[in-house]
């Protein structure tokens, strides 16, 4: 029989692309399994952050106890590796008192470091850093991923063009060991078969996915995104490089620095935010221990949990 305390096997796992209707169906879900969930969002992790992230609400949180919520200040810093070392601790904690363990978000490389583990490389190299930078403001984009291309063409065909974080990463580990980032990777790109797991990823078709994106980020400014921006730089001055990642909180910082409009400030998300979407889904798809749930429009959160429930007992049962 597996190890139950191997996180691929022995927990649960719900993910999907933003605005695809996780929160719901993951309450549900966690009363069917009478279990807590950690949350497997990079944003959620900040305090004050609430409106852009769509956070569980605080009803939610009281009647299933959520972890990993608002645990950094938005101008900390909060690696995946730090990610990854919190949430194996939580496994064990969550365990002791007989309760499953349920990770529901759409941070995929999180995802990902739970299940496969983590090249955690040399530390961040700011002067570096800096130095691209520069060099992005005279030469654009594009350069990063052509150079990058050059270096290390494993790494450029798995990373899009816009993900200029992790292009960056893997220039910056270049430098620093010599070898290309897909060489220290090898050994955590082997996964297990999506039967013998318990990872669901949710799934629209595109057209009813940009429909609820544009409804989420509609609701983002109607309930204060913009406010919500000017209390944290009034608290904190400055969001930190992790943070600002967050989609809708560099428009708005753009949009209170009066170099945008705030209808631009709208569509620039609505942009992003479908950008980010696609990204995310095919992070999914190419993660074997993941089995992509397609719903339909009107779906419902409790019959979907379910449906992955019987699912995931299933895996159990081959396991087994």
């Amino acid at each position: 029989m597996t190890d139950p305390f191997d996180p691929a096997t022995g927990c649960w796992f719900l993910a999907g692309a933003t605005a695809s209707g996780k929160t719901k169906i993951s309450l549900e879900l966690a009363k069917l399994l009478d279990a807590e969930i950690v949350s497997m969002d990079s944003m959620a992790i900040y305090r004050g952050m609430d409106v852009g992230t769509a956070k569980p609400s605080p009803k939610d949180r009281d009647t299933i106890p959520h972890h990993m919520i608002d645990i950094r200040d938005p101008n900390e810093m909060f690696s995946t590796s730090q990610y990854r070392e919190s949430a194996l601790a939580l496994i064990e904690e969550i365990r002791s008192r007989n309760k499953t363990v349920l990770f529901v978000g759409g941070t995929a490389l999180y995802l990902k470091a739970i299940l496969r583990g983590l090249f955690d490389g040399p530390p961040a190299d700011w002067e570096f850093r800096k130095e691209i930078e520069t060099e992005i403001a005279d030469m654009g984009e594009a350069f990063l991923h052509e150079r990058l291309q050059m270096i290390d063409p494993v790494s450029a065909h798995n990373l899009h063009p816009n993900d200029q974080r992790r292009i960056i990463r893997a220039l910056e580990v270049f430098k620093q060991t010599g070898k290309p980032i897909s060489h220290w990777q090898l050994q955590f790109d082997q996964g297990r078969p999506a039967s013998e797991c318990k990872v669901f990823a949710i799934r629209h078709e595109r057209s009813i996915l940009h429909t609820r994106i544009e409804s989420r980020v509609t609701q983002m400014f109607e309930n204060g995104l913009v406010e919500e921006v000017r209390n944290i730089l009034g608290e904190f001055n400055e969001l930190s490089r992790t943070a600002t990642q967050a989609v809708g909180y560099r428009e708005a910082i753009e949009h209170l620095e009066g170099n945008l409009e705030l209808d631009e400030a709208i569509e620039r998300v609505r942009i992003r935010t479908r950008r980010f979407a696609r990204h995310q889904e095919t992070w999914f798809r190419n993660l074997t221990e993941c089995r992509m749930v397609d719903l339909n429009e009107s779906f419902d959160a409790t019959e979907t949990a379910n449906h992955l429930f019987e699912l995931g007992n299933e895996s159990v049962a081959k396991v087994d």
